[in-house]
């Protein structure tokens, strides 16, 4: 069975996240991942970058989103 990153925050999470897109898939393409997703917070800011860089490296990508919810 391959292993599949399905929580990962790249450069667009503010404060949680480090990785660039471009580290993000050269990583995934060294570990011969065959899909990696991108869950950054509160927003799909990198998610069309994300998915045009993944599909260009043969990678498929897996957009989703972290939301933090308030109670008031």
């Amino acid at each position: 069975m391959d292993m599949v990153h399905l929580h990962v925050h790249s450069q667009y999470s503010m404060q949680d996240g480090l990785c660039s897109l471009d580290d993000l898939i050269k990583q995934a393409n060294k570990f011969n991942m065959k899909a990696v997703a991108l869950t950054d917070h509160d927003g799909l800011y990198g998610a069309i970058q994300f998915y045009k860089k993944a599909k260009s490296a043969g990678i498929k990508p897996i957009i989703g989103c972290e939301i933090r919810v308030k109670d008031n």
